[in-house]
């Protein structure tokens, strides 16, 4: 039979088992805070352009399938690659990270794309536009750790915007299409 409790015992509970998950960190509360806040959003994000990235791989069609099949492939494993050191590092510094896909989509701000049909030139388009998005998004959240004076994290992110420019280069070449920004 299950027990019945209170509210304020149902609070005492989640504060202990808080507690227990609360790393020790020389960081102060509010930076563990704005830390894992902005970690945790671009978590979602990568997630979301991974699970983006495989579909177009799973659905590329045309000519040039079999370099943009092996060339998302690639990027979508270098992106997936990003996932746990991101939310381990929200972790180290005392945080929580994400629980669910449901919080994945309350956050995420890469656009999901359920087309039945997209031209290769436009998949490699809009993962390009995705990946200048999020490196625009690391490169926030670099500016916010730094403030911080969690050099850790700056010093990941900084591997990831390198990263993630490069498969922004890929992408502008493969496609040779000038991106929304004439560049």
């Amino acid at each position: 039979m299950t027990k019945l409790i209170s509210t304020r015992e149902r609070g005492e509970l989640q504060r202990e088992r808080r507690a227990i998950l609360a790393t020790p960190t020389d960081l102060d509360r509010k930076a563990t805070k704005d830390i894992a806040a902005t970690m945790n959003a671009v978590l979602a994000d990568v997630f979301a352009l991974y699970v983006k990235t495989k579909n177009f791989h799973w659905h590329m069609s045309g000519p040039h399938f079999r370099d943009y099949h092996l060339l998302l492939d690639e990027h979508a494993t270098q992106v997936f690659a990003m996932t746990d050191p991101i939310a381990e590092r929200v972790r180290k510094i005392g945080g929580q990270t994400l629980k669910s896909i449901g919080q994945i989509d309350k956050m995420k701000h890469v656009l999901d794309n359920d087309a039945d049909y997209v031209e290769p030139s436009d998949m490699l388009a809009e993962l390009r536009e995705d990946n200048k998005a999020l490196a625009s998004r690391l490169r926030e959240a670099h500016g916010i750790c730094e403030d911080h004076e969690d050099f850790a994290t700056t010093s990941l992110i900084e591997v990831w915007i390198d990263e993630t420019e490069r498969r922004i280069w890929f992408l502008f070449e493969a496609s040779g299409r000038p991106d929304s920004t004439g560049h």
